[in-house]
């Protein structure tokens, strides 16, 4: 996977509580690293001295457990605090969820940015405040006559790059506050529309189970900050009789899949040792590469600029020794550090 230049974001997914949005074969284990604690870090973790290593899990969640729900297992697992997220999904949704720990936090700003994928259901005939089967019935519409080619056509113009309005119940901030904690105190929310790109919008089935409503299966990919609930919602409008989704479940961020994920179960067997895809492996799975010399590698681990070496977009340079210095990218002549992630 290489991913596509974009501005950095400040930093990885640190998700609070109740921030999770309101929107093949197992990878070799990993051996841990030996390391000094020093005082006030990991406090209250267990394991004292032995500590995951520095690298990505790409972690299959659970029902009913929110992203932070999930980095704060990870953080007792690998032992250690310095774990993050690459991109929410609700409490409801499944499936893969890219966390990094150690030093890979840092890599989790271009894994946000990714495209992803998705298979969901959508409930035709009921709307609900949330969009999603967390909230309260807002509305309710005989959908037992909308036929298979009407659903193809709402689903046909919701496809390519379009204006968005997020869902009302979201993580999105106004003036500081999540969008979710002004409506739950009873304001009346409107987001502004934004441009997303959905380039697969797929109809897997029509389920006709019982007579007033309809679920619709679909399989999705789409661009970072796609709300699948919107994608629910404004389905059901463009034919009228209102619509919310019932299942979510993410398939892929970016090259992640399902067919690498681990559950939570299986990352406490393996606890402390959980890092999937270790530091330089993961980056150098995630972008082009770049080899340097000893004496670029000395430069560069302390931030200055190498001769550009012609190549698009961000990319992982590596030492003599296969070790990852930086992630790079090239403006103005020069080759310059993104990120640093030499150890100091």
């Amino acid at each position: 996977m290489i991913f596509a230049p974009a501005a950095p974001r400040r930093g990885p997914v640190r998700s609070r509580a109740g921030n999770a949005g309101r929107p093949v074969d197992a990878a070799p284990a990993v051996h841990p690293t030996r390391v000094r604690r020093r005082q006030g870090v990991g406090a209250g973790l267990a394991g004292l001295g032995v500590v995951s290593a520095d690298g990505l899990i790409v972690v299959d969640k659970p029902g009913g457990m929110t992203s932070h729900d999930v980095v704060a297992r990870i953080r007792r697992l690998a032992r250690t605090r310095r774990v993050g997220h690459g991109g929410t999904l609700d409490p409801m949704a499944t499936g893969v969820l890219v966390i990094g720990v150690g030093r890979a936090t840092r890599l989790l700003t271009y894994v946000i940015g990714a495209h992803k994928s998705y298979t969901a259901t959508v409930r035709l005939g009921q709307a609900t405040v949330t969009d999603d089967a967390e909230g309260d019935v807002i509305a309710t519409t005989p959908a037992g006559q909308v036929t298979d080619e009407a659903i193809r056509a709402a689903l046909a113009a919701l496809t390519g790059e379009i204006e968005q309005v997020p869902s009302a119940v979201s993580a999105i901030k106004i003036n500081g506050q999540r969008a979710y904690k002004r409506v739950r105190e009873g304001e009346s929310v409107e987001l502004p529309a934004r441009r997303v790109t959905v380039s697969r919008l797929d109809l897997l089935a029509v389920r006709r189970d019982r007579p007033d409503v309809v679920d619709v299966d679909i399989d999705v990919t789409c661009s970072s900050g796609t709300y699948i609930r919107a994608i629910a919602r404004d389905a059901g409008l463009a034919l009228g009789v209102g619509g919310h989704l019932t299942a979510l479940r993410r398939t892929a961020v970016g090259d992640f899949t399902l067919a690498e994920a681990a559950t939570l179960d299986d990352l406490e067997r393996r606890a402390p040792e959980v890092v999937g895809l270790p530091l330089a492996e993961a980056a150098g799975r995630s972008f082009a590469r770049r080899d340097v010399g000893a004496d670029e590698a000395k430069v560069l681990s302390h931030g200055g600029p190498l001769d550009p070496a012609g190549i698009s977009g961000p990319y992982a340079v590596f030492g003599p020794d296969g070790g990852l210095i930086a992630i790079v990218s090239e403006r103005d002549g020069r080759a310059r550090a993104e990120i640093v992630l030499a150890p100091a």
